[in-house]
């Protein structure tokens, strides 16, 4: 217990350039392989993003792990990103990383059970509603439940008909 507050200007110095070399690497690597490593368009992009984090915290933390160990984490879970980035583009694996959106709202319909299967609740809902600043339910066109989690509104004061290519893929049941 007395190690909790122990201090030294040598483990300082050791935290301050793992932090200043993990940092550049994520950096670099981010340059390298492009904004999608940190975007939120699927799960495994958030999976991504959790496992760099950990990686940084534990390789700046962590004794036991090198910054190089560290940056071949790091250079490890790019090439992953970037082979399912890859990957996605077939059909099966598309299938097999990311869940379909689903709709939760058809017009001024809600679709209850696709609450239940979303895990969505009536007051999240209406939330969501709120911060798409719906003041009528006969507005909404759609309300779907992303493949990320989010919750798209899609609303117009106007009679315009929802074009169908922007419910492609977005499983009604």
């Amino acid at each position: 217990m007395k190690d909790w507050f122990a201090f030294s200007w040598n483990d300082a110095l050791a935290i301050v350039l793992t932090a200043t070399g993990i940092y550049l690497a994520v950096i670099i690597l981010t340059r390298i392989c492009g904004k999608r490593s940190f975007s939120k368009m699927s799960s495994f992009d958030f999976a991504m993003t959790v496992a760099i984090g950990s990686i940084i915290a534990t390789t700046v933390l962590s004794k036991s792990v090198s910054m190089y160990d560290g940056v071949i984490g790091l250079i490890g879970v790019y090439i992953l990103q970037i082979s399912l980035s890859y990957a996605r583009r077939y059909s099966w694996v598309n299938a097999l990383v990311d869940n379909p959106p689903l709709l939760l709202m058809n017009g001024s319909t809600i679709l209850y059970e696709n609450l239940k299967k979303a895990r969505v609740t009536e007051a999240d809902l209406r939330s969501k509603l709120r911060e798409a600043n719906v003041i009528a339910l006969s507005e909404i066109k759609a309300v779907v439940f992303e493949a990320t989690g989010d919750v798209s509104v899609l609303h117009t004061s106007d009679d315009t008909p929802l074009d169908d290519y922007l419910l492609q893929e977005v499983r009604e049941k």
